[in-house]
């Protein structure tokens, strides 16, 4: 028997295991190595087997180096040129593309630096041609992962300045913030400051209604590239209405040409908005000198995604406000990367284009390989884009371009084989409030085509307010008399099924059934008489009813709902007169007396009814005035009631 009872109980586990997803806790690792003489060091990661995905280009990895002293490299195996001795910290960031499991975790790396070789130091690269200002990252945000952002900066006066370092996380368009900030890294004595905004937050205009409506309402600044700007306050009071959070640094003695780099590293938070084609952004304030006002400002774009793919489209329509889309010009992002062994001569970008947009008002923001607009009706014999709009697409062609290949002989720097089309569009004038999505096609060469992800557009939901005013019909009770008026709450402008909660106040006025007793009585003198007693009740009650229903927009002119709804007797009067006829005999002719008695009651909350409602409505379904009918079919006897009005929603 107890054999019988372990061998049940061993199966019972193995099923339970069989049927349990087991957690996969493996983490994948890579190591930093690294061959010295001198001061002069050379990195090699060594990294895990990488892991196809069914369909994709080949995997690679594409890394990040921070080398302890401020500089930084994006080579597979960089040597770098130690400048003083020291022990130095060596962190490797590396990223996964086209490649089904983790990044792999790093740990840094300690390089002692005991002597100085005659092999040539190497400074930091400059970056005079991006404006003395650069923002770059290791690879775009997954939800729950690390990654590193690097901030450069350098003096393009002819004196040494002391200035500060602003960069702006955490957008407020978003429900939930997007981005914790780990830890930073500087080298060149940066310190962290805190300091008063420019103006207080709860004083800004904290609607959102710039997630619709920035470049008109607030006439907002494009950063299309590294700008500068000479009105500091406002460029900080504009960032701190857009961004929740901010790090700030200020520099001290940085040298005429000098370049500086700090590195930030932020991990995704599992709240991070779920849409893996929205577009988020960070913004970076550098001021050169802490006495004037002269600034750059620098935007870094980032598409959320599931995985490491340098193929993919992105929008910033992922959340837009439906009430101001007139003024929305949504903007689109297709990237690309060569991944073959020799260079791409000619780049096809097949993409959709959903039919709520305007393609009369597409424009093109920005592109890489830079090159001009194809002339129309000839062939060209130098580097142009050509674009073809169709009914369902725009054709995107760069010819005669030269992008390097990631496989290519002597290429290095993975970044000069990526390349961009960024443009935009606006609504047409009139379209529903349905989510679209978008991707396209890319064709190197003659190669077959490489799918990208879907660019979403995604509505908020919005709040429609609505002024209903109407009339109650109650078929089973006399002489009744019902107004009222009320408001209603729904998403603004719905397409299809939406939530409907309404709060209506009404006058009430009804009389109940007259109750008539008749009864033989004797008077003093044994005289026997008939009494004939006549009831009659007025009722009056101010009526609160809170509806709730789900309703289906039939068209733009037609709706229907059905719901739920409470009555809540608020204030109820209730008038009552007695009329006592006496008579003589039995006969109704002969009255000897008559008189009347009355009372009245008052209570408060004093009733609640519940029913069922079904409603249907014709004018403006979606916004605007419309008439309605609704037939309340309550749980208490004779209070059915059928209600018409008229209602406008804004």
């Amino acid at each position: 028997m107890k054999k019988l009872l372990c061998c049940f109980i061993f199966l019972s586990s193995a099923m339970v295991l069989a049927q349990t997803k087991v957690k996969d806790t493996i983490t994948r690792r890579a190591n930093i190595s690294y061959t010295q003489k001198g001061n002069s060091v050379t990195f090699k990661p060594e990294t895990p087997p990488l892991i196809p995905i069914a369909g994709a280009p080949k995997p690679s990895y594409s890394y990040l180096w921070e080398l302890g002293d401020g500089h930084y490299s994006k080579q597979a195996e960089p040597k770098h040129v130690y400048k003083n001795k020291g022990n130095y910290t060596a962190r490797l960031a590396v990223t996964n593309n086209y490649d089904n499991g983790k990044p792999p975790a790093t740990r840094p790396k300690k390089v002692a630096v005991n002597e100085i070789a005659d092999d040539p130091y190497q400074d930091i690269a400059s970056i005079a041609d991006q404006n003395g200002f650069a923002i770059q990252k290791n690879c775009d945000p997954i939800p729950e992962q690390e990654m590193v952002v690097v901030v450069s900066y350098q003096n393009l006066e002819n004196y040494v300045s002391n200035g500060k370092l602003y960069l702006f996380y955490n957008e407020k368009q978003f429900k939930n913030n997007n981005f914790e900030l780990v830890d930073f890294r500087n080298y060149a004595g940066e310190r962290e400051v805190k300091e008063n905004t420019v103006a207080s937050i709860d004083d800004l205009d904290d609607t959102k209604s710039y997630l619709a409506s920035a470049e008109n309402t607030f006439k907002f600044k494009k950063y299309k590239n590294t700008t500068t700007e000479e009105d500091l306050e406002a460029s900080l009071k504009e960032a701190h209405t857009l961004y929740h959070n901010v790090s700030i640094l200020e520099f001290d003695e940085a040298n005429p040409s000098e370049t500086r780099n700090v590195f930030y590293t932020f991990k995704t938070t599992p709240e991070m908005i779920k849409d893996t084609s929205a577009t988020v952004t960070m913004r970076g304030i550098f001021v050169p000198n802490r006495s004037f006002k002269n600034h750059k400002i620098k935007n870094l774009e980032m598409e959320i995604v599931t995985s490491h793919d340098p193929n993919k489209m992105g929008s910033n329509g992922s959340l837009i406000n439906y009430r101001f889309v007139r003024f929305k010009r949504v903007k689109f992002k297709t990237r690309f990367q060569n991944n073959g062994e020799g260079p791409a001569r000619k780049i096809r970008l097949e993409t959709d284009i959903p039919d709520m947009f305007d393609k009369k008002t597409f424009q093109i923001e920005g592109m890489y390989p830079e090159c001009p607009i194809c002339p129309k009706g000839e062939e060209p014999t130098v580097s142009c884009l050509d674009t073809i709009i169709k009914q369902k697409q725009i054709i995107f062609t760069f010819k005669n371009i030269y992008l390097p290949g990631t496989e290519q002989k002597n290429v290095q720097e993975k970044d000069s084989t990526k390349g961009f089309v960024r443009y935009s569009m606006k609504f047409n004038e009139d379209f529903h409030k349905v989510k679209t999505k978008s991707r396209t096609a890319i064709i190197f060469d003659k190669n077959e085509p490489i799918i990208t992800n879907y660019a979403t557009t995604r509505f908020l939901p919005g709040i429609s307010i609505g002024a209903k005013a109407g009339y109650n019909f109650y078929p089973d009770l006399d002489n009744s008399t019902s107004y009222f008026v009320g408001a209603t709450i729904s998403p603004f402008k719905s397409y299809r099924f939406y939530w409907q909660a309404e709060w209506v106040n009404s006058l009430n006025n009804y009389d109940s059934a007259a109750n008539v007793v008749t009864e033989v009585i004797t008077n003093a003198n044994g005289v026997k008489q008939r009494q004939r007693t006549t009831t009659s009740t007025e009722n009056k009650s101010v009526n609160w009813e809170v509806p709730v229903l789900i309703r289906y927009n039939i068209n733009n002119y037609i709706g229907i709902g059905a719901g739920f709804q409470a009555n809540i007797n608020v204030a109820q009067e209730q008038r009552q007169s007695k009329k006592i006829d006496l008579y003589e005999g039995d006969s109704d002719k002969l009255i000897i007396n008559t008189r009347t008695e009355s009372n009245s009651a008052k209570a408060s909350m004093a009733n609640l009814n519940t029913g069922l409602l079904f409603d249907l409505t014709t004018g403006f379904a979606r916004i605007g005035p419309s008439l309605g009918a609704r037939y309340v079919m309550n749980f208490e006897k004779d209070f059915n009631y059928f209600q018409v009005y008229g209602i406008w929603k804004f």
